[in-house]
C-alpha cells in the first residue's frame, strides 16, 4: 500500500505541484529572514550570536535583498517554470556562508544557514531531475 502511495506521488503533475509548493515555501522563508533583518535587526543579530550591528543599514540592506530574491524565485518558477536562479543563489549562499564560517569563525547561525540553504538547493535539484527537466525553464515551454 505504501509503495502505491509513493508511486502516486511521483506522477508528473504531482511532482510539478510539489516543486511549486517547495519554491513558495523557500520564498516565504526568504521573506521571513527579510522581515527579521529589516524589522528586528538588533534582536535577530543577538539571536544569531552576533553583537548588535552598527550601523543597522547593512543588515537591513541584506533584508531588502531577501525580499528581492523571494520575488525572483516566485517569478522564475510561476512564470517561467524554472528554478535555476534559486538553485544558483542558494549555492552561492552555501559557499559564502561556509567560507565565512571557516575564515572568520562565525556564530552558530552562519553554518546553520549554510546547511539550510544547501538542503533547499538539493531538494529542488532532485525534484527537477525527477521531473526530467532542466533547472532553467521547462523544455515544453511551461507545462504542468
Amino acid at each position: 500500500m505504501a509503495t502505491a502511495a509513493v508511486s502516486a506521488l511521483k506522477t508528473p503533475a504531482n511532482l510539478a505541484r510539489l516543486e511549486r509548493a517547495l519554491v513558495i515555501l523557500i520564498a516565504l522563508h526568504s521573506v521571513a529572514v527579510g522581515l527579521i533583518l529589516t524589522g528586528a535587526t538588533e534582536w535577530g543579530a543577538r539571536f544569531g550570536g552576533f553583537p548588535s550591528p552598527v550601523p543597522l543599514f547593512f543588515p537591513r540592506q541584506a533584508g531588502a535583498f531577501h525580499f528581492a530574491m523571494a520575488a525572483v524565485y516566485l517569478v522564475e518558477c510561476l512564470r517561467y517554470r524554472g528554478v535555476g536562479l534559486l538553485v544558483m543563489t542558494k549555492t552561492i549562499g552555501v559557499v559564502f556562508l561556509f567560507l565565512v564560517t571557516v575564515l572568520d569563525g562565525a556564530p552558530w547561525v552562519v553554518p546553520a544557514s549554510g546547511l539550510g540553504e544547501g538542503a533547499m538547493a538539493i531538494a529542488l535539484v532532485r525534484l527537477r531531475r525527477a521531473r526530467g527537466l532542466p533547472l532553467f525553464g521547462a523544455v515544453d515551454g511551461g507545462g504542468a
